[in-house]
């Protein structure tokens, strides 16, 4: 028997005499265009009553969730679970929850990596909110490249949004010591190139090190976007949203949380691009510093800020070496210290560090609350753990800092570093002497070239050698992949060397530690790079306090040098990708022709807020 309307009214969406609002909110906006508005809202609602909602559910603010989980990404195993927390928030609150999929991205399941999708990400989650009848969204991610391209995205397509991290995986144990992802799978990896654990140990590690879902469970890049978009005011402070781990049920209490929020958002209608001031951008910056974060967030920071039509250029990277200077490294977790994200969580996570903060922090910048990050300080109840409690040294009291300042350093002088830039995350130096240090380089060409002689008996190499590693930047090998962290030489390393100067124009994970210059700018396949023309045997000069970073060619010599590279890479057959680009299909040629350079956000030109040049 046919089921009818559940009001004897007649519905008001049907009259053809009345006009349809079409930029209001719930169903009546984003119509599909047919040509008939009130056609258009019949065939959405006849289609969306197929999954059997009601006229009373269809008339509620609907709440977008933004749903990216996949079997290949272990760092998101917990969304299912999430979306239904979601959803009973979304609900008691009177709206309506619809999740729809975006694509996925997992560090180690993306080649060549998955930074090279990130844009793409960022189109698809801009397209989707712009493309469907939203009200709010709820942003769920949290592998490396997810957070970043969801605001990207959600600032362009600037309708309320809400982000919910799915939040690091707990620690395992291998022989008595704590262990985790990856901060420890690279030191350990590093202990089997040398000789020092052996086959077995290294198979049982590989077991313990990721021992629940969730993003990794150090400073890496996940944890670090998750306490900026903190920082920015883009999640509640109320309850632990950046810190709770993957697996406890306070996550799934912050999710639940993030769906009432969402339906407020819905009926105040605050947009990314109202909330979000040049003052969260200084505020996320100083927790940036404050947490000794990953090197990859100042390129997301630029291409997230590079969006937004009324801040983008107002973010340098010298501001981030300006608040740098004035920021002590208070957090103590690996790469740059010794623990965990769950010990960072459970001495009191971002809502400690903030107090600790205040006085470098813009305390009138807005959040998603509608209040201030001042006025969410003051009204949400604190009490500082007493300094006898073991947990009382992982986060840093202002005064008594685990580093003074500048955690991630900007270089922006000598012909290496003055025309684009470079980074280096000084707190996670393993030797630090090496801040200052000028020495022969020892040059690779590439990831092959790297890969067939870093481990050669015969490769002329010393611990006073600087390893560069050109052809790893945005279009050289597109993405900008994490082999910055070049390994240190097998019988260097067997000697007991584990660390050296290593310079690239790629990146490295934020897990990772080492002194390690990155993000080289202009990258080495730009026919104007002078890391591009560095030869064997040329020396480098590195001096992180100055801000330095020098090849002894003098400017005579770096002319003939690029004069004698263009000729090359005029030959056809040279195969330089900054020339093959222009003839490639697919993404790969459209990312290559339009990515800019690391200190521009590694975006497409075409898709930050100044448009196409």
């Amino acid at each position: 028997m046919e089921t009818r309307s559940d009001s004897s009214t007649p519905n008001p969406d049907y009259d053809l005499s009345r006009p349809l609002n079409l930029d209001g909110s719930g169903l009546r906006q984003k119509l599909a265009s047919y040509g008939d508005p009130h056609f258009s809202l019949f065939m959405r609602k006849l289609f969306i009553k197929a999954l059997g909602y009601s006229e009373d559910a269809l008339s509620r603010p609907i709440v977008g969730i933004v749903n990216t989980y996949s079997s290949f990404n272990p760092c998101h195993a917990n969304i299912p679970q999430l979306m239904d927390a979601v959803k009973r928030g979304v609900q008691l609150s009177g709206g309506l929850a619809i999740d729809f999929p975006t694509i996925s991205l997992h560090e180690s399941f993306a080649s060549p990596t998955s930074m090279y999708l990130r844009n793409l990400m960022s189109m698809d989650t801009e397209e989707m909110i712009q493309a469907q009848p939203v009200d709010s969204v709820v942003l769920i991610g949290g592998c490396d490249k997810t957070t970043p391209a969801q605001l990207m995205g959600a600032i362009s397509a600037n309708k309320p949004i809400i982000h919910l991290v799915t939040g690091p995986m707990m620690p395992g144990s291998f022989q008595g010591a704590r262990i985790g992802a990856c901060t420890d799978c690279r030191n350990n990896w590093a202990k089997f190139r040398a000789g020092t654990l052996d086959i077995e140990d290294i198979s049982a590690l590989n077991e313990e090190l990721a021992p629940t879902g969730g993003t990794c469970g150090v400073m890496g890049t996940a944890s670090t976007m998750s306490c900026i978009l903190l920082a920015l005011g883009l999640m509640p402070l109320s309850l632990p949203s950046a810190t709770a781990p993957a697996v406890s049920s306070s996550r799934l209490r912050i999710a639940e949380a993030t769906g009432t929020h969402a339906v407020a958002l819905a009926r105040s209608q605050l947009r990314p691009q109202a909330l979000l001031t040049r003052e969260s951008f200084l505020n996320a910056i100083t927790v940036l510093q404050a947490i000794g974060g990953s090197t990859n967030a100042i390129v997301h920071l630029m291409a997230i800020v590079n969006r937004h039509p009324q801040l983008a250029g107002s973010i340098k990277l010298q501001t981030i070496d300006d608040i740098g200077l004035k920021t002590p490294l208070l957090v103590d977790l690996k790469p740059s210290g010794d623990n965990y994200m769950t010990d960072f969580h459970n001495a009191g996570g971002m809502l400690a560090l903030l107090h600790e903060l205040k006085p470098l922090l813009h305390l009138d910048a807005m959040t998603i609350t509608g209040r201030t990050l001042g006025e969410e300080l003051a009204s949400i109840p604190f009490r500082p753990l007493p300094l006898d409690s073991p947990l009382s040294s992982i986060i840093h009291p202002f005064n008594k800092p685990l580093y003074p300042s500048s955690s991630l350093v900007i270089l922006s002088k000598g012909n290496l570093a003055s025309a684009g830039g470079a980074v280096i995350k000084a707190s996670a130096s393993k030797d630090r002497s090496l801040l200052s240090h000028t020495g022969p380089a020892v040059v690779f060409s590439g990831p092959q070239d790297l890969a067939e002689r870093i481990d050669s008996p015969s490769l002329s190499v010393s611990p006073s050698s600087v390893l560069i590693l050109q052809n790893i930047g945005p279009v050289g090998n597109p993405g900008m992949p994490e082999a910055g962290l070049i390994p240190i030489p097998r019988k260097l390393a067997a000697k007991g060397v584990s660390d050296m100067l290593r310079i690239s124009d790629g990146r490295m994970s934020g897990t990772a530690g080492g002194t390690i210059i990155l993000h080289v700018s202009p990258e080495s396949a730009d026919p104007e790079s002078v890391l591009g023309i560095v030869q064997d045997g040329d020396v480098i000069t590195f001096d992180a306090e100055r801000r330095y970073l020098h090849v002894e060619i003098d400017e005579d010599g770096v002319r003939d040098r690029m004069a004698q590279r263009k000729k090359m890479m005029a030959n056809e057959g040279s195969g330089s990708a900054w020339v093959a680009r222009e003839r490639e299909r697919g993404y790969r040629g459209l990312y290559k022709r339009e990515v800019n350079q690391a200190e521009q956000g590694a975006d497409f030109g075409f898709l930050t807020a100044a448009g196409p040049s």
